[in-house]
């Protein structure tokens, strides 16, 4: 069989070995992923035919408005993980506080948790642009056969064992990795079937596209300032390419095939930045990593930081090698 006809789940099977300590759950989690994905991919591509766009009339725990699908795949995501008894906890961005899961039995004998963003880039469905799902799991910390606790969630990023993203876009694609490269996975619609469309996913070392939401420069830190006025100049290769979709899976899954960097600083109107550590970063920046990216808060690495909350905010600088170390080097110069 050709590498690239493989399916989602012979790879995770061939895989299975890479799981340390693993005896089946994280490749049941993936798996697990998988369907809610497919669930959630139909929703999502009949949007425009039936009453799921629009808000939901509520606000999450941010204070943001809930669109109707943000609800309804938090839904299908905690469900789906739930029924299958494969994880101990889950956390949303969605949700106020981590869920505590027992199995049908009532013991805590799962070791994983699960951290997700359920639809990121929600907003935008209504106007046909590509949203995303991110998740990352932990190994728990707290003792198995006891329930979680808030400790379990607030792990620096470099604990994780799995993260990835799924993009419903113009084709659906489930991109992971466990730590050993970052494969992408396209799913056929006519069989309902992942198969491996992009083996060994790498940002290129350098890019030619800058991806920040300029319309925000003014209160933007001056570190940030000086490197867009850096790509904007017309010396060497540059000027860049600016290409800003909103919805950070889109964003970064482009640059990651096309080379470039990810911006979402500190602001006026965001003073520690808008995006989650624990269920937008994190994962990015294992992604990231494992592709040859770098992902920073403008200072240091991602990974690196203590989550102190659940639903943490912290700048972020993502994207291809160069990239973010030469954001990092204007950065410095204002610390």
């Amino acid at each position: 069989m050709e590498e690239r006809n493989k399916t989602l789940g012979e790879f995770i099977i061939e895989k299975q070995s890479e799981f340390q300590y693993s005896s089946g759950e994280l490749s049941r989690i993936i798996n697990s992923i998988r369907l809610a994905a497919k669930v959630v991919n139909y929703k999502v591509n009949k949007a425009g035919l039936v009453d799921i766009i629009g808000a939901a009339g509520d606000q999450n725990i941010q204070g943001e408005d809930q669109q109707k699908l943000d609800v309804y795949a938090n839904e299908v995501f905690i469900q789906t993980l739930i029924n299958r008894e494969i994880v101990c906890g889950i956390a949303s961005e969605e949700n106020d506080d981590f869920i505590t899961v027992a199995g049908s039995d009532k013991s805590h004998s799962s070791k994983y948790v699960v951290l997700m963003d359920p639809l990121d880039g929600s907003s935008n469905i209504d106007v046909n642009v590509s949203v995303g799902t991110i998740f990352s799991v932990f190994r728990r910390k707290t003792p198995v056969g006891t329930p979680v606790t808030i400790e379990d969630f607030l792990q620096p990023g470099t604990q994780q064992v799995a993260a990835g993203y799924v993009i419903y876009g113009t084709s659906t694609m489930l991109v992971y990795t466990t730590g050993h490269g970052v494969n992408g996975f396209t799913l056929n619609p006519a069989i309902g079937t992942f198969y491996l469309s992009h083996p060994n996913m790498k940002f290129p070392k350098d890019g030619n596209i800058y991806s920040i939401n300029e319309g925000n420069y003014v209160h933007f830190p001056q570190g940030v300032k000086d490197y867009i006025k850096y790509c904007q100049l017309e010396e060497e290769n540059r000027p860049y390419t600016s290409r800003y979709i909103g919805s950070l899976v889109s964003d970064i899954h482009r640059n990651m095939i096309k080379g470039g960097i990810y911006i979402y600083p500190t602001s006026h109107k965001a003073p520690k930045g808008k995006l989650r550590l624990l269920y937008e970063c994190n994962p990015m920046a294992f992604i990231a990593e494992q592709a040859g990216g770098k992902a920073s808060d403008g200072f240091g690495r991602i990974m690196e930081i203590q989550p102190t909350e659940l639903h943490q905010r912290v700048p972020f600088f993502c994207g291809s090698y160069n990239m973010v170390s030469k954001a990092e080097e204007f950065m410095a110069k204002y610390k």
